[in-house]
C-alpha cells in the first residue's frame, strides 16, 4: 500500500521533528517515564522500570496501571530484585490488573535478565526475552536503549490510519502503517518519538472527537483534510462473543472466614486464587447447581457475577454457606480472613464473586491507592 510518508529519504523526517517539538511541551508526566528536559540534562532511563511498565500496558489503560507500578516498584525495585521474590508474591501484587499471563511471563523474563545480568540493548534479543513481543521489544529498545525501533501500539494505529486514510481497518494494515513509522523513526531520540506517538495518539488524536486543532500533524493529516476524522480508523466487525456460566461457592467460617484455593498452574488464570466454582472455561459451561460444590452444605443461591474475559462473557450464579467447621475444608483449600483478601492473589472475577456473598468484601479505595 502506497502512501506519502513512506517516500522520504530525509535523515530527519520533517513529521518527526514537529511532532518531538509538540512532545517537549505537551509529553505527559508518568512514573516510569524520564521526561524530555530531563534527558536532555543526562538522565538515563532505567530498563527495569521502562519495561516493566509496558508489560503492564498491554491491554491496560495508564490511570489502572499507576498504583500496581507504584507498588511492584516500591516491593521490588530491580530486576534483581523481583527475579528472586517467591511467584505466589507477584501473582497476589499483580491480582486486579488482568490478562495474568502477562505476571507469569513477569517472573519468567526477570530470571532469564538477572541470570544475563543485563537486558539486552536490541529489538531482536529482546524478542527472545519471555512475554516480549514485536510492540514491547520494540518500545524497550528505543526507549531504553535509543534503538531506531518503530513502535506500533493501538494508540500509533489510530494516529497512522487517520494520517493515511487507511480504506480498512488497522489489523489489515499494520505492514503499511508500520512501514509508515520506521520512515519517520529519527537517528536521534527515538524513544522520545515513540512516547510521542503514544501521547499525540492518547491525549489529540482520541478515538472520539479527536482535537485536531492542537495536532502538529494536522495539516498533512488526509482525513482532517477531508473532515473525515471520526471516519477513522475504519472498524472491523465485531465478532460475537459467546457468554458462559458457572457457579462459584462461597463458604463463610464460623469466625468469618471464606475457603479459596488456588487454581492450576496452567490454563485461564492460572496460579490465581479463587473460590470453590464449577468446570468452566471459554469453550464450555460450567455446572451452575448446587451438585458443583465442594462439599455438602445448606448452599443458598445469593445473585450472579458477571465479567468478560477477552474471548467470551462469564455469568457465575453464586452460593453462600455459613457457619462451616474447619474440618470441612477439603485438601488444596486454605481458610482466608477478611483481613487477607486483599493481599490473596484473586483475579477480578473472583473478587466480583465474593463481593455478591459478601457486599462489604473490598470496598472502594481511595483515588491514588493501590
Amino acid at each position: 500500500m502506497q502512501n506519502h510518508l513512506v517516500a522520504s529519504a530525509e535523515p530527519t523526517h520533517p513529521l518527526a521533528e514537529a511532532l518531538l517539538d509538540w512532545y517537549d511541551t505537551s509529553a505527559r508526566t508518568l512514573p516510569w517515564r524520564v521526561s524530555p528536559a530531563a534527558l536532555k540534562s543526562g538522565a538515563v532511563p532505567d530498563p527495569y522500570r521502562v519495561w516493566l511498565s509496558e508489560i503492564m500496558l498491554q491491554q491496560t489503560m495508564v490511570e489502572a496501571v499507576k498504583p500496581f507500578f507504584a507498588r511492584f516498584t516500591s516491593l521490588w525495585p530491580t530486576i534483581e530484585a523481583l527475579a528472586a521474590a517467591e511467584a505466589d508474591d507477584i501473582m497476589k501484587a499483580w491480582a486486579g490488573l488482568g490478562y495474568y499471563s502477562r505476571a507469569r511471563n513477569l517472573v519468567a523474563c526477570a530470571k532469564v535478565v538477572a541470570e544475563l545480568g543485563a537486558f539486552p540493548q536490541t529489538e531482536a534479543e529482546l524478542r527472545k526475552l519471555p512475554g516480549l513481543g514485536a510492540y514491547t521489544a520494540a518500545s524497550v529498545a528505543a526507549i531504553a536503549f535509543g534503538q531506531p525501533a518503530a513502535v506500533v501500539d493501538g494508540n500509533v494505529e489510530r494516529v497512522m490510519a487517520r494520517m493515511l486514510a487507511l480504506p480498512v481497518p488497522p489489523a489489515k494494515a499494520k505492514n503499511a502503517i508500520r512501514e509508515a513509522v520506521a520512515a519517520m523513526v529519527p537517528p536521534v531520540r527515538p524513544g522520545d518519538f515513540a512516547q510521542a506517538m503514544m501521547d499525540l495518539g492518547a491525549t489529540v488524536c482520541t478515538p472520539r472527537r479527536p482535537a485536531c486543532m492542537f495536532c502538529p500533524w494536522r495539516e498533512p493529516c488526509l482525513a482532517r483534510q477531508r473532515g473525515e476524522q471520526d471516519l477513522y480508523p475504519v472498524k472491523a466487525p465485531k465478532a460475537e462473543k459467546p457468554t458462559r456460566v458457572g457457579a462459584a461457592f462461597v463458604a463463610v467460617r464460623r469466625d468469618g472466614a471464606i475457603l479459596l484455593r488456588k487454581r492450576a498452574g496452567t490454563g485461564l488464570l492460572a496460579g490465581m486464587a479463587e473460590v470453590p466454582n464449577s468446570d468452566w472455561n471459554a469453550r464450555q459451561d460450567g455446572d451452575t447447581t448446587e451438585r458443583a460444590a465442594p462439599f455438602h452444605a445448606r448452599w443458598r443461591e445469593v445473585g450472579t457475577a458477571e465479567h468478560g474475559f477477552t474471548h467470551f462473557g462469564l455469568t457465575l450464579k453464586v452460593y453462600r454457606t455459613d457457619g462451616v467447621e474447619t474440618a470441612k475444608a477439603p485438601p488444596g483449600s486454605w481458610w482466608s480472613q477478611a483481613a487477607e483478601w486483599e493481599g490473596e492473589a484473586l483475579p477480578t472475577v473472583m473478587r466480583k464473586a465474593i463481593r455478591c456473598a459478601i457486599p462489604t468484601a473490598f470496598p472502594p479505595k481511595a483515588k491514588g491507592k493501590p
